[in-house]
């Protein structure tokens, strides 16, 4: 099967400032589409790990959960950017495999506050542990330096998307 990164596009000529940004934003594009194609993998091979039919949506579901504890489903669909019928789905599926419960909201009567389960969090941590060990595995060659100024520019491009969709 062939990559539809395996072939890279040439660089266009570079004339003025301009078209040098738009080759260097090309460039970036680029590298960003390998690094979600990647990133897709590798929740779906977490997920699995976890449950061998936890859907992405599942983990990252989980992952909200044992980053930021209990959440009511609309504050969960809202950060997924998913509808409410697919959210109330993704958590019955949950609930179902034990890897999620659900209790009345003390803070509002109305609504439901989503735990993960003993099992998902440790499923869960156990499967971090092994992504960011890959990621140590890869940064290995780089010194300290390189990647203080890489997660630097990434934390910049991060908190100017922030500022972007709040502005």
């Amino acid at each position: 099967m062939t990559s539809p990164y395996s072939d890279p596009m040439p660089a266009p000529e570079i004339t003025s400032v301009g078209s040098q940004l738009e080759s260097l934003v090309l460039e970036v594009e680029h590298e960003f589409s390998r690094i979600a194609v990647t990133a897709r993998r590798g929740i779906r091979k977490k997920a699995t790990s976890i449950h061998p039919d936890l859907q992405p949506l599942g983990y990252n579901v989980l992952s909200i959960l044992v980053r930021e504890h209990a959440q009511q489903q609309i504050t969960l669909a809202e950060e997924l950017q998913v509808d409410k019928a697919t959210m109330s789905r993704t958590i019955k599926w949950l609930e179902a495999h034990d890897l999620v419960t659900r209790v009345p909201d003390p803070q509002d009567g109305r609504a439901m506050l989503v735990s993960v389960t003993n099992l998902a969090r440790t499923g869960f941590l156990d499967s971090s542990a092994a992504s960011r060990q890959r990621l140590r595995n890869r940064l290995a060659s780089w010194d300290a330096g390189e990647i203080r100024h890489f997660a630097d520019l990434l934390s910049k491009l991060n908190d100017s998307d922030s500022q972007h969709r709040s502005g």
